[in-house]
């Protein structure tokens, strides 16, 4: 069969690819930490390193196998799903669920729902091994998870409610442009999908979110207030300062900005409050108001939005050309046909399975460009380069050039620190007499 051939051929390159980046070796040349100190031969080369070098071997080498092992599992799940999706086409097992669903509703908009609803949960199911190992076990395996099964369970089990509400209300919305606009459907499913994805994009953070996390006020005023501060000096109209517990499933440090129209919010982690300075929380926190004093997530919403109108356009082409050819066997008769939606997801994952390192690279530069941003706002560039440090035992730290073109979808820890000492080394010129331009 061709799709499961040009399957094959993905997975032989993602071999030679993932081979060739992991086999790349990795150095960090040993310096004095007191190499990053300020003074008149600072050198930034030298800073940098001297941060690396702060990390142990033994954590190095646990982090890098574990960011390693994240490449192949792209490709794991990519062709786990690729291989559900073929089974429910080939099997007839999708026709079959549509028909069911249209012995219980008479009704297309709710033959469409019901299909969807079994479509997500078989899927789930098929897949959920690979997704427990991955998520649950892999992740305490390098000690990154701190929740037991059950609420681990829990989490997963809301997320496939949410997910089967906002699925069947978007696959509801687009097969009812299918039916109604005929051979114009994939222009309008375009505009569809881009609302649907801002208004998700947008309210996420405040109304979803809530659901698997507590969120408090910050109290702490030597946080908190340098926090505001920093906010109002960059015209963020937020006036509180939200903590969410984190820790409860993970050990990540992490923070965001989020929200529009008098849904501001800024919320950072107990995990950060926990592991990290004064100094690194504002510099994480700067790196947050930067994404949203930049507009990233409405950049990043044009940008997906591009990919939208080129996805939909060789979906429709591709659906029309496996239809005519494998329909009449899968008893998936035309694109109007909810029993196809197999064949529609399958070609989206290949179409952004593909342009991996296009998003990525799309998302690093933001990432970057906000990195930039904090360290103008929060003049933390020692903050910065610690907290680097500690997103290093998740993320690679010193990877190849090629390799954090492909796989990082955020700046490596060197590219990081990097930014951090030249930063340093270019304002410790201007800064007036006593300033320290961060923490020595």
């Amino acid at each position: 069969m061709v799709l499961l051939r040009k399957l094959a051929w993905l997975a032989a390159a993602w071999f030679l690819i993932v081979s060739c980046c992991s086999a790349q070796p990795q150095s960090v040349q040993s310096s004095s930490p007191s190499a990053a100190s300020a003074g008149p031969a600072f050198d930034v080369k030298a800073a940098t390193d001297a941060y690396l070098a702060k990390v142990p071997p033994d954590k190095k080498a646990r982090s890098d196998a574990y960011f390693e092992g994240g490449y192949w599992f792209l490709l794991w799940d990519f062709l786990l799903g690729s291989a559900v999706l073929i089974f429910l086409l080939q099997s007839r097992l999708s026709a079959r669920l549509r028909d069911w669903a249209a012995r219980v509703s008479s009704w297309r908009g709710v033959q469409d729902l019901i299909y969807f609803i079994l479509f997500l949960l078989i899927t789930t199911i098929l897949q959920f091994p690979l997704a427990v190992y991955e998520g649950y076990f892999r992740e305490h395996k390098y000690g990154l998870a701190t929740q037991t099964f059950g609420p681990w369970m829990r989490d997963q089990l809301v997320g496939l409610a949410v997910g089967a509400v906002l699925g069947g209300i978007a696959v509801m919305g687009l097969y009812a442009l299918v039916r109604r606009l005929g051979k114009n459907w994939w222009v309008w499913g375009t505009v569809a999908s881009i609302v649907f994805s801002a208004i998700l994009a947008l309210i996420s953070p405040v109304y979803i979110a809530p659901l698997f996390n507590t969120y408090n006020k910050l109290q702490d005023p030597k946080i908190k207030n340098p926090i505001l501060s920093m906010a109002r000096a960059n015209g963020i109209p937020a006036t509180d300062v939200y903590e969410v517990d984190a820790s409860r499933q993970s050990t990540r440090v992490s923070a965001n900005v989020s929200g529009f129209l008098g849904t501001e919010r800024i919320t950072l982690n107990d995990n950060l409050l926990k592991r990290c300075s004064p100094e690194e929380i504002q510099a994480v926190m700067g790196h947050e108001m930067g994404h949203y004093v930049l507009n990233h997530v409405y950049k990043g919403l044009l940008f997906f939005s591009v990919l939208f109108i080129i996805g939909f356009a060789l979906l429709n082409w591709g659906m029309q050309w496996a239809l005519a050819r494998w329909g009449e066997q899968w008893g998936a008769r035309e694109i109007t046909d909810v029993a196809a939606l197999p064949l529609a997801v399958l070609l989206f994952m290949i179409f952004f399975f593909v342009l991996t390192p296009v998003t990525n690279s799309w998302i690093r530069t933001e990432e970057y460009e906000a990195d930039i941003f904090g360290l103008n706002a929060s003049r933390q560039p020692d903050g910065e380069a610690e907290v680097d440090l500690k997103l290093g035992d998740y993320r690679k730290l010193d990877p190849g050039p090629i390799e954090e073109i492909i796989f990082f979808d955020h700046p490596s820890g060197r590219t990081r620190i990097t930014a951090a000492m030249r930063w340093k080394a270019e304002n410790m010129a201007v800064l007036p007499p006593g300033t320290k331009a961060g923490a020595q």
